[in-house]
């Protein structure tokens, strides 16, 4: 009778699977219903990928013998069209003071009662006094419509991070924060803002200032090819990042001594003059950071639009920058080909330090707009010259005599030294060579180092 039993819910099951569908009973795979087409992001161009002479192919004036010619291969990826900005950079400053800001207020609205979510609240009713610390209290969404939020909150006290500040609760970003302390709403926000600034032992000028050592952003990074190696439990290759990420100002005197570069100490970052030009002063797990930020805004976006997701901006392997920078052109010397630096008519065609030392002879005494001088053939602009550009490989002199030729990337978090490529402002042009190698300390800044970002493509082209 058992054995009937099981049979008759076979055919049941059997028959309920087959109704409603068109596929015939054959094999159709599982697919999305969402169409997926690739998106290219803003100022962004699609380097197709493929095979190239990596290296070396002329002689090596340094004799650094670090870069014996090869032939790789490397697939295709989306790359910034110039260096990251100042202006660029900026927004993710502006948004971490803000969120850091809100987290503050929301916290003390909460501590004074504002934060329990009410039955009248969820229905949109008001209660007391809107216009005080209360409207940046969190933005609770209505647990009746959410059940996951409130089954999370339940049983964990937060939607992800156990040890959130915030215990996963949302940021409130629709009031607009108060900058002026004469319109302060309220002394509980005088005491969030007051805070954020350094202490009033440090003023001068009567002007209160932003502790930047406070700003710092929480982001999460997973080690997939370590988990692939290791058989161990998946948490073990989840890293918490903290970083601090404004960038160091005072490059522009620490790199040089006895000499007078206070102006770009003072205004470099932050005057709109340099909107335009490279941010520089950022060290390499800023540059990461900076990164995340990007693809968790585009996320943010996609994610309230129902669409989904992007696969992560991050630095360009050292092998993605020198294909890049080649523009498509097999063994040239520097991306607009070569072997000279100036055009026919004696014109510079980077920015760099040309003449032993004569600065001003390309036009620039710094550095220049991030959109200065002509692209290669894949639309990048200053792959030479201008500043040097961090990647995410750590510099082995020995890697290309070991690595595999299939998208080689060194990536050893336990070595300081990062490959920095391109050549800056004040190289000469040894250092403009597409395929000049050379680094610097992962936690160092300097006034000659910036970055751009890169995205992988989906699928094969």
């Amino acid at each position: 009778m058992r054995k009937v039993t099981v049979y008759f819910l076979l055919a049941v099951f059997a028959l309920a699977t087959s109704c409603g569908s068109s596929d015939r009973g054959e094999l159709t795979g599982v697919r999305s219903k969402k169409k997926f087409f690739p998106e290219k992001p803003l100022g962004m161009t699609l380097i197709p990928g493929g095979a190239f002479t990596m290296g070396k192919t002329d002689e090596d004036i340094a004799g650094a013998l670090n870069t014996p010619s090869r032939t790789v291969t490397v697939r295709p990826f989306y790359m910034d069209e110039t260096e990251i900005t100042n202006a660029e950079y900026r927004e993710f400053v502006v948004w971490v003071r803000d969120s850091i800001v809100r987290t503050q207020l929301a916290i003390l609205a909460e501590e004074q009662g504002f934060g329990a979510a009410s039955a009248d609240l969820d229905a949109g009713a008001s209660s007391g006094n809107e216009d005080g610390i209360q409207k940046y209290k969190f933005a609770e969404p209505d647990t009746t419509a959410n059940v996951y939020y409130k089954y999370m909150m339940d049983n964990y006290g937060s939607l992800g991070d156990l040890n959130s500040p915030t215990e996963g609760k949302a940021l409130n970003w629709e009031p607009e924060l108060v900058w002026n302390i004469a319109e302060y709403p309220d002394a509980s926000y005088a005491e969030a803002m007051d805070s954020l600034y350094l202490p009033i032992t440090e003023v001068f000028d009567g002007r209160r200032i932003v502790d930047t050592k406070k700003l710092s952003y929480l982001y999460y990074t997973f080690d997939p090819e370590g988990a692939a190696r290791k058989s161990s439990n998946r948490k073990d290759f989840i890293k918490k990042n903290t970083v601090e990420i404004y960038p160091d100002t005072t490059v522009w005197v620490k790199d040089f001594n006895y000499s007078y570069n206070d102006p770009m100490h003072q205004d470099y970052f932050w005057h709109q003059a340099y909107n335009d030009y490279p941010v520089v002063g950022v060290s390499w797990p800023q540059a990461k950071a900076f990164c995340d930020f990007r693809t968790q805004k585009k996320n943010r976006f996609l994610a309230n639009k129902g669409a989904g997701k992007v696969p992560n901006f991050r630095l360009p392997t050292e092998t993605e920058w020198e294909f890049a920078a080649r523009g498509g052109l097999e063994y040239a010397k520097y991306p607009w080909g070569g072997p000279y630096t100036e055009t026919d008519r004696g014109c510079f065609m980077a920015n760099f330090k040309p003449q032993r030392g004569d600065y001003a002879a390309d036009g620039a005494l710094y550095t220049m707009e991030a959109k200065s001088f002509t692209p290669n053939d894949y639309g990048l602009y200053n792959m030479a010259g201008n500043v040097s550009e961090w990647t995410d490989t750590a510099y082995d002199p020995a890697s290309y005599y070991l690595g595999s030729t299939m998208n080689p990337n060194v990536n050893d978090s336990g070595n300081q030294r990062k490959v920095i490529r391109g050549g800056s402002w004040k190289d000469v042009a040894y250092f403009l060579e597409v395929s000049t190698r050379d680094y610097e300390y992962g936690d160092s800044a300097r006034s000659y180092v910036g970055f751009r970002t890169v995205q992988d493509y989906m699928g094969v082209k």
